[in-house]
């Protein structure tokens, strides 16, 4: 049955995640931290870090993880089929009537339109996990700041947009960082 569910779920993530794989993001955290309770929030923003991290598409990666988490290597199968069987089906026809149609003034609209909704889900993706990693899932006010963690988020994007350092380096750094401050403090 978890398997079944499993392949439903994240056929709905590849179904409904246009845009890429940081569009899928609020998708699979509502599929497997609200919905499910697959997931913890904690494990769901390490998920997405090590997501991000290994080779290949993030949604993909995610899905790989979830479903070896809950039902082990079937669970596995079935997650990662289901996250792209929907994607195969759609761009397949939508290369079809691409290569069929791509010259009418319709389809350059209905392109064009996409884009808004595109950069909504993934600045909702991304002020969710700000959300987690400075107040630490705790209601959002200044007495919950977690200010070690906000810096190294500072840190990490001037690092990452001015000086264009790679993103693994500056992810590694910012994770031995994190780990000599808990053990600095106790708090791990």
């Amino acid at each position: 049955m978890k398997i079944f569910e499993l392949f439903l779920s994240f056929v709905q993530v590849g179904l409904l995640s246009i845009g890429g794989g940081y569009a899928a993001i609020p998708l699979i955290q509502s599929e497997t931290v609200t919905r499910h309770a697959w997931l913890t929030m904690h494990e769901f923003t390490d998920l997405v870090t090590i997501a991000e991290m290994t080779p290949g598409p993030i949604a993909i990666n995610s899905a790989t993880f979830v479903g070896i988490r809950v039902a082990g290597i079937p669970g596995m199968f079935a997650a990662t089929v289901g996250c792209i069987l929907p994607s195969l089906l759609i761009v397949s026809l939508l290369s079809f009537l691409y290569t069929r149609y791509r010259r009418l003034d319709a389809m350059q609209s209905v392109l064009a339109s996409l884009r808004p909704a595109v950069v909504a889900l993934i600045a909702s993706a991304g002020l969710s996990i700000l959300q987690t990693v400075v107040f630490a899932g705790q209601a959002v006010s200044l007495a919950n700041v977690g200010w070690v963690r906000l810096g190294l988020f500072a840190a990490a994007l001037v690092i990452l947009r001015r000086l264009k350092w790679n993103p693994i380096l500056v992810m590694s750094l910012c994770g031995v960082a994190g780990l000599c401050v808990g053990v600095l403090t106790g708090s791990l």
